[in-house]
This record gives C-alpha cells, structure tokens and sequence, in this order.
C-alpha cells in the first residue's frame, strides 16, 4: 500500500488516438492505491470525457500537447489536465436539464454533467496561457 501522495506526469500530443494511453497511465498509477472498481469506473469516465474534448477542442489549426498529472494517495486521486489551446471553462456552461427527453435537450455539456457528478471535486482556471483542469476523486 501506498502511504504518502505520489505525483506521477504523462506529457503526450492530444490526439483522441492517445487516450489509451492516457488511460493506461492513469490506472497504472492507482495501481497500489485503495482505489474501488465502481470508483475506478467513474474515474475512468470522467477522463475519457475530459481527454477526448481537450484532443477535439483545445487546438484549431496546430496540434498541441496535453499533460496528465495524477497525485494518487491510498485515499483519493486527483487529476489534472493541462493544455494551453484555447481558454475554455467547461464548467462554466450552465448543467443540462436531464428531467427533459433527450430529443428535447440541448446538444452537448452532459459528459463534463458526469464527471461533475462522478467526481468529488472538479476545478478550472486558466493560468498563464493555460487550462487546467482538476479531477478528485476520493475513494
């Protein structure tokens, strides 16, 4: 077991082609943590969400990097995605209405929906020329 905070970093070009890679690191490092199936599946939800719209969104005409870093403790995980495209603030789109069908919903914005709800805390800002994005999840 795992017994103080680990911070571990992944560096890659943010293509959708990398998300299993993104992923697998993830995974490897919750590896020794106490970390549960149910919260590894939400965890895993949130970053597919996250890494696919930074690789979909974050860059327009040039491809660009995303950094992973992940701080895992035998308790909780945070992780945080770090991109400098162009500034965006997924969580400042108001929540979808989710009591309406989905015909009559609005295109978009469920996916950051859920991983608000699958994750404990998420926070953004933009910083020196950069988004970054935090993910905690305790476990």
């Amino acid at each position: 077991m795992m017994t103080n905070n680990k911070l571990r970093e992944l560096v890659l070009p943010a293509e959708k082609e990398n998300l299993s890679q993104a992923m697998g690191f993830i995974a490897s490092c919750l590896e020794d943590t106490g970390c549960s199936v149910k919260a590894q599946m939400q965890i895993d939800l949130a970053v597919e969400e996250i890494f696919v719209n930074v690789a979909s969104y974050a860059y327009t005409a040039n491809r660009g990097e995303v950094t992973v870093r992940v701080e895992a403790s035998p308790h909780s995980v945070t992780i945080t995605f770090i991109d400098s495209g162009i500034p965006y603030d997924p969580l400042a789109k108001p929540d979808p209405d989710i009591t309406l069908s989905a015909r009559n919903r609005q295109i978009g914005g469920l996916g950051i929906f859920l991983t608000k709800k699958f994750m404990d805390d998420v926070s953004y800002e933009y910083r020196d020329g950069r988004n970054i994005l935090k993910l905690t999840k305790s476990y």
